[in-house]
């Protein structure tokens, strides 16, 4: 059986055009990609700076456009049993974010 991938997202200038603390316009085609995702099994994580009435605000307007997920800001519980504990640092085979930058230096050639 394939192992679905761990997918963090963030929320704003993401899954939104930044305009904090307000909402921005929909990112329809990366929320459409990631509903796709999770049909096939994929689980994703909402990594995000928000907390409090910001964050709860944030994860209802996602809910709204039919984006749920699998964690908030916390490691799924799998990574955190074969870690023991919820590290600071949420784990993800893919990250997604408006502030990623890989440098031509980082970059593995093969």
């Amino acid at each position: 059986m394939e192992k679905m991938p761990i997918i963090a997202v963030d929320f704003d200038g993401t899954l939104c055009t930044d305009c904090y603390p307000k909402i921005g316009s929909a990112n329809e085609k990366l929320i459409c990609w990631l509903l796709r995702e999770k049909e096939k099994g994929s689980r994703i994580i909402l990594w995000t700076c928000r907390c409090d009435a910001l964050l709860e605000e944030a994860v209802l307007w996602c809910e709204k456009k039919g984006l749920s997920f699998d964690a908030v800001n916390e490691n799924m519980e799998e990574i955190t049993s074969l870690y023991g504990s919820d590290a600071r640092k949420i784990y993800a085979d893919i990250y997604i974010d408006d502030r990623s930058y890989w440098p031509d230096c980082a970059k593995q050639h093969v």
